[in-house]
């Protein structure tokens, strides 16, 4: 084959651009990597050197303490929210109002085996379930049936059920490795329990608490009742006393059980969702959000859960402006009222945006612990996996390994209707369970470093995301 010198020129012409434009692009691919793992160290080492959140947990936790919706802790919770967000100088820092269910404990809670063959009378740790109604000062005495799923109550059917307490002692499933997988096979019994025993026309309902540890703590956490039938008592008991009560009744299946409780529901009451927000100098119309929520159970401080997972939203913006870094979308931090027991502000902030015509293109909800973070799930079109997935060089360096496709967070799930990528932080949750919703969730045991590493670990998918933008089911767009 004759190729002319003219020929010859224009190939090595065209082969010289080529060559120079993908080494061009190339070049400037490490020089936005490098930028961005140089940011990304920014951000370490300011939470790790010049970190407030763990200083503000302690505030939250031992100035205010449990915050159940509706209560007087609450209110002030709100207050100190915003407070500390005006406090920081972000740009813009607002109250959304909310309707909460105000469910309130009430002082006592006794309950006792009436009378063990072997032991006679015995005390037993229990706990009244969040949203039940209560026995009143007169109890509930009954003969207890014990099963461990809906499926063993069915059968027993209304002749062996109706005027007992029923025991539902299926335990979370040590062999799970992810903890949050157990708590999910385990959780109907409390949650639609009391109903599916009343069902068969149950007095009263006893459940395992839902934990990983066997101790004398018992763990609340919600029932829902159906509408259509009768709202009986319910309580947690310890795992240890669960145990006790299940070896008791294989040796006297007649054995009684007393439980007094004084636990109702009350009209709602208005609270609020607690927003800070730094406006993006670019797309100031797109937000991004990172939250968790501000109520907590009333037993002991909400530290983990989830006062853990508000300061470390807070602090993610904080560190932005002490870093002097303007973002180019909108960053939210949004402290939610009423997870815990029916989940309102998360709905109601959904509901807003849709009314405003926000467009969220992430939100990033902590809610499972301030424990060392491994990652990310992620809740999101296969676009947006693979964009975020595509920063795991960026990201393992500081051991945040796991970036699947994976369950979000409660609060954050309304906005999934707009097409919002969802994304939960992971974290190493061996030990959440055992504290969760119980006495054990106090300040003395969240580690400051991990929370720390936590907050940093949110700030830097921020980050990415705020420069690179992602996916968005609306319009195709991607900010670059």
């Amino acid at each position: 084959m004759t190729i002319t010198i003219k020929k010859y020129c224009c190939l090595l012409t065209t082969t010289f651009t080529l060559f120079f434009t993908i080494l061009g692009c190339s070049t400037y691919a490490q020089q936005k990597n490098t930028r961005d793992a140089q940011m990304i160290k920014r951000i370490y080492d300011e939470m790790l050197t010049q970190g407030e959140a763990y200083e503000k947990l302690r505030y939250l936790c031992k100035n205010i303490g449990g915050r159940l919706s509706g209560s007087p802790q609450a209110a002030a919770a709100v207050t100190w929210g915003q407070q500390l967000m005006e406090a920081y100088g972000f740009d813009t820092v607002f109250l959304q109002e909310v309707m909460v269910p105000h469910w309130v404990r009430g002082e006592k809670e006794v309950a006792h085996i009436v009378n063990s063959r072997k032991h006679g009378k015995i005390e037993v740790n229990i706990t009244a379930l969040g949203n039940a109604v209560g026995t009143g000062p007169e109890g509930l005495l009954g003969q207890v049936i014990e099963v461990k799923n809906f499926k063993e109550l069915m059968a027993l059917g209304r002749e062996k059920v109706a005027g007992k307490i029923v025991f539902f002692n299926r335990p979370m499933d040590q062999t799970q490795i992810q903890t949050g997988a157990a708590y999910g096979l385990a959780g109907d019994q409390r949650r639609n329990g009391p109903s599916q025993a009343a069902k068969y026309g149950a007095i009263g309902t006893i459940v395992r608490s839902l934990s990983t540890a066997f101790d004398d703590y018992p763990h609340t956490g919600t029932t829902v009742y159906a509408d259509d039938l009768p709202k009986i008592p319910a309580i947690a008991i310890s795992t240890n006393d669960a145990d006790l009560l299940s070896d008791l009744l294989k040796e006297d299946p007649a054995l009684q059980f007393y439980f007094e409780t004084h636990c109702e529901m009350l009209p709602d009451v208005l609270s609020y969702n607690v927003v800070g927000e730094l406006t993006g100098a670019t797309y100031p119309d797109e937000y991004i959000v990172v939250g968790a929520h501000l109520d907590s159970w009333d037993l002991a401080e909400g530290a983990h859960d989830d006062g853990a997972g508000v300061v470390q939203s807070i602090e993610v913006l904080r560190t932005f402006k002490a870093l002097g870094y303007q973002p180019r979308h909108s960053i939210r931090a949004v402290l939610y009222m009423n997870e815990e027991n029916g989940l309102a502000g998360g709905r109601q902030y959904a509901v807003q945006a849709a009314k405003k015509n926000e467009k969220h293109i992430a939100a990033i909800e902590s809610d499972i612990g301030g424990f060392t973070p491994r990652g990310f799930g992620l809740e999101m079109n296969e676009a947006s996996l693979q964009k975020i997935q595509s920063w795991a060089p960026l990201l393992q360096p500081y051991d945040l390994h796991k970036l699947e496709a994976g369950e979000s967070g409660a609060d954050i799930s309304p906005l999934k209707a707009q097409g919002t990528a969802l994304i939960g932080l992971s974290v190493d949750t061996q030990r959440y369970f055992d504290m969760h919703h119980s006495a054990l969730d106090v300040f003395e045991i969240v580690n400051r470093r991990e929370l720390l590493l936590g907050s940093a670990a949110m700030a830097s998918l921020v980050y990415l995301i705020d420069q690179y933008g992602l996916p968005y089911p609306g319009n195709g767009k991607q900010t670059e």
